[in-house]
């Protein structure tokens, strides 16, 4: 589970026969404080890539805007890829199964949705990549 302010406009991609996915850049911050020595330890932000499918990427790509703040449940996923230069990178991104708009109407750029629960990813034929569905029915790895 994270709070956060989306960072930037969601990334919309629309795959296979239509499945629209998105990809959400989100900060959560922990407030920085004193301690009992006097020592200041300063505020940290850190930032957290969101992996949305179907119905909740078609809510953000209508709804979510840089600045939003966000409620996301989901489950924490590791992958690694290589560039272009041959070197290996390890990425976490949280595969979202809820979303819930903070950010008030009145305060969002359009209106929003207060609430958008997620269903579990149906089956799909193939993903982005591979061709192939993992056994929870969500696509191997985010397409992004």
């Amino acid at each position: 589970m994270l709070i956060g302010n989306v960072g930037k406009d969601p990334d919309i991609r629309y795959i296979d026969s239509g499945v629209c996915t998105a990809q959400i850049a989100l900060a959560t911050s922990t407030p920085g404080y004193t301690l009992p020595n006097g020592t200041n330890v300063p505020e940290r932000t850190e930032w957290h890539n969101i992996c949305l499918w179907r119905r909740l990427a078609e809510v953000a790509e209508r709804y979510v805007h840089k600045g939003d703040k966000l409620y996301i449940e989901g489950e924490l996923r590791y992958r690694s890829y290589t560039d272009k230069k041959g070197l290996t990178h390890k990425v976490a991104e949280i595969w979202a199964t809820n979303m819930e708009m903070l950010t008030p109407r009145s305060q969002s750029t359009t209106p929003s949705q207060q609430s958008t629960p997620a269903t579990p990813f149906p089956p799909t034929s193939s993903n982005a990549e591979t061709g192939k569905s993992s056994s929870d029915g969500a696509p191997s790895k985010c397409p992004f």
